[in-house]
């Protein structure tokens, strides 16, 4: 393909309250045995871009290690590949990435020494399939500037947490909010555009001569008038995990048939990195109704509308309803948990109860089971 991709995956929301303690948004298992930014890669080399930079920085060890191989998403090779900068300190620079402008600034090399005509940027947190050709083929069509993905949310929505726009009948961007106090249109950016390279890089290094950081606000939101920028509507199955409701609801929808068909079961697919795990084993009193347990899961008691990530252990007698178990959790005998989201690596004592009453409740108990 003719493009370089980008994701920014460096980014901390505290809407994810203890959630992303441990780890970076785009490192959040999703679907039983996959990490958010699974998504994207997956993606990007079934768009055949070859050549992908990933931005981290936030608690972005459990990510570095998802990604130690390049392998499992088909970059492993002689030309191209996929490259994580971490923010690092330089005669020149001191400084944390400061804004999504700002990382794209501190790596600005990269660009510079590449050779494709393109760049595709695309946030780590997104749950959707894009084929980013398509895209590119409309931004060429459409003689744009930059090209921004975009979707209708369904009236429900709250959408005051997305960037919002508003297109006029050629889809050109006329109107761009970030996350308005009281949006005007059900449409959103999600977080995905397409510009020439060294359009970028010329836009990039003025919003640093004027310290601008932002990559939405200081280039999109201020170019609007200036640059032709069009959006390109989508109508398939994309989410955004940017809270603790987000998160908990797209994985419970991955227990819907249709959802998991439309991942999983249609081309193209969705790749991870594989952990030889032997399959989850059912013992005498297991129970499993409407729920996806992980390989690596051993299960005694009733699991209910559930997602159970690997190495969970539920003991005698437990029951697990409309939850999510995080990897390698020790669930004791005779325990109650309903609406709630158990931490990685957690030890529950047996007979404990926790439920989740009007809203998620996110379980995290400090016993540790691996002592020296």
């Amino acid at each position: 393909m003719r493009a370089v991709g980008i994701i920014l995956a460096g980014g901390n929301n505290h809407r994810m309250k203890e959630l992303s303690q441990k780890r970076a948004i785009c490192a959040m298992p999703i679907a039983g045995s996959y990490r958010s930014i699974d998504f994207t890669l997956s993606n990007m080399t079934n768009s055949h871009i070859q050549k992908v930079a990933v931005f981290t920085q936030y608690n972005a060890r459990s990510l570095n290690e998802h990604l130690n191989s390049s392998k499992w998403w088909d970059f492993g090779r002689k030309q191209g590949g996929l490259y994580v900068f971490t923010p690092v300190v330089t005669a020149d620079n001191s400084n944390w990435y400061r804004g999504t402008a700002d990382a794209i600034y501190q790596n600005l090399d990269f660009l510079k020494k590449s050779h494709e005509p393109y760049v595709v940027i695309a946030s780590g947190d997104g749950v959707y399939k894009l084929d980013y050709n398509k895209v590119l083929e409309y931004h060429i069509e459409k003689k744009a500037d930059i090209t921004v993905v975009c979707r209708d949310m369904e009236a429900s929505q709250n959408v005051e947490r997305f960037g919002t726009v508003r297109m006029n009948e050629e889809h050109r961007i006329e109107e761009f909010e970030e996350k308005p106090l009281q949006a005007k249109t059900q449409t959103i950016s999600c977080g995905i555009y397409v510009m020439r390279r060294r359009q970028l890089i010329e836009m990039i290094e003025k919003c640093a001569e004027e310290d601008r950081y932002d990559l939405v606000r200081d280039v999109l939101v201020r170019y609007k008038d200036v640059k032709r920028i069009f959006g390109y509507k989508i109508k398939d199955y994309w989410r955004n995990i940017a809270s603790v409701e987000d998160y908990f609801n797209t994985n419970m929808e991955f227990l819907k048939p249709e959802v998991r068909d439309y991942f999983f079961k249609q081309y193209p697919d969705v790749y991870s990195k594989v952990d030889d795990l032997p399959p989850a084993k059912y013992n005498v009193g297991a129970n499993i109704k409407n729920s996806l347990i992980s390989s690596g899961c051993i299960v005694n008691g009733t699991v209910e509308n559930s997602v159970v990530f690997k190495k969970s252990y539920i003991g005698n007698n437990c029951v697990i309803k409309n939850s999510i178990i995080l990897n390698d959790v020790y669930i004791g005998d005779n325990t109650y948990i309903e609406n709630c989201i158990v931490e990685s690596r957690d030890t529950i004592k047996a007979n404990s109860r926790f439920v989740g009453e009007g809203e998620i409740k996110i379980v995290v108990e400090r016993n540790e089971r691996y002592v020296i």
